[in-house]
């Protein structure tokens, strides 16, 4: 096999399982967003806090519904781009909700460590699965270069 059947190889199409997981990401997205939406526009009176809340709960929502768009309509090879891109969205997610976490706990002078073990744990998974998809990207761009594509 020689270097350009090989790049073709590793730049072909989208998985039909990937292809799904951006439809899902998508439309998982918009409906979270547009739940939250319609809750906050039906219910008057919030508190402040809660008001803040939503708003993060939309924007996450629109990043996720924005990544699968933005993955779904990509016609040249990615090289595992999509998935460092989603990773990094995971991680702001969870650290939002860490800085929350410790506004929140700080606030009410009351420490809960089930909910500080919690965000631990999903900021650890966040952080392996980012360091996972950039060393997957990296790898694919190396043996691209090698291959003189």
């Amino acid at each position: 096999m020689n270097p350009e059947d090989m790049i073709s190889k590793m730049s072909g199409h989208t998985s039909r399982f990937r292809r799904i997981a951006n439809v899902v990401a998508l439309l998982a997205g918009l409906t979270e967003a547009a739940f939250v939406s319609l809750l906050w526009a039906t219910e008057p009176g919030l508190p402040p806090r809660t008001k803040l809340a939503f708003a993060a709960f939309i924007v996450i929502g629109l990043a996720w519904a924005a990544y699968g768009a933005w993955a779904l309509t990509r016609r040249t090879p990615m090289f595992a781009l999509d998935r460092v891109i989603a990773a990094w969205i995971a991680v702001g997610a969870i650290g939002l909700l860490t800085v929350t976490t410790i506004l929140v706990t700080t606030l009410r002078h009351r420490v809960e460590p089930a909910l500080f073990i919690t965000v631990a744990l999903l900021s650890t998974l966040a952080l392996i699965n980012l360091g996972k998809a950039r060393a997957r990207r990296s790898a694919l761009v190396r043996r691209k270069r090698e291959l003189g594509g």
